[in-house]
């Protein structure tokens, strides 16, 4: 079950992460900064934290609340994710970072850990925190797949998401979300 947790949270996110505005963040980052290892620093210990408190809640609310309705409600919300991985994310205007003078660690730290909020991978971690009652793996599958994506972009940036076709990145991620979702609602079913 560990290693389940772990090799599909890594998975989610990571196809999740993909065009995603943190992604866009990374990009941005490092073209301003023009120095990686720190700016892959603070996405690391941005998504360790973030994820870690996504994850904990996730199966904290599943402990109390464990039972059919409720795996319902996460297949459900495992299939709203799908679609929702569907709609191409852009960096707003206003969520672009601001000159800062505390460097490239922690202005990516503080930068990332607050646009990851209410992210679409931070809800999907909420949810694997819920399906898999496990806040440790999954935060570890969520924060490698957060570092999959996101590394390549700081190192790669703009050419690499030039080349990778997003649309069928994001028809993936959403086939994958959307999969576990009708497996989990054929496991509560008992069709599993």
């Amino acid at each position: 079950m560990i290693l389940e947790a772990l090799t599909t949270s890594t998975a989610v996110v990571a196809l999740a992460e993909i065009g995603d505005k943190t992604q866009l963040l990374a990009i941005i980052l490092a073209a301003r900064f023009r120095k990686p290892w720190p700016i892959v620093a603070g996405i690391l210990g941005a998504t360790i934290a973030n994820h870690f408190l996504a994850a904990l809640l996730g199966a904290t609310v599943a402990g109390f609340m464990d039972g059919p309705a409720f795996r319902y409600a996460v297949a459900a919300g495992f299939i709203a994710m799908g679609l929702w991985t569907l709609v191409p994310d852009k960096m707003d205007d206003d969520e672009s970072p601001k000159p800062s003078r505390f460097g490239p660690f922690l202005t990516t730290l503080v930068a990332f850990f607050v646009v990851e909020i209410g992210d679409k991978t931070q809800v999907a971690t909420i949810a694997l925190g819920a399906q898999y009652h496990d806040a440790i793996a999954v935060t570890m599958g969520t924060t490698l797949g957060m570092m999959l994506a996101n590394v390549p972009a700081v190192f790669l940036g703009e050419a690499l998401l030039r080349r990778v076709p997003l649309k069928a990145v994001r028809i993936v991620a959403a086939l994958l979300f959307v999969g576990l979702g009708l497996w989990l609602l054929a496991r509560t079913a008992g069709i599993l």
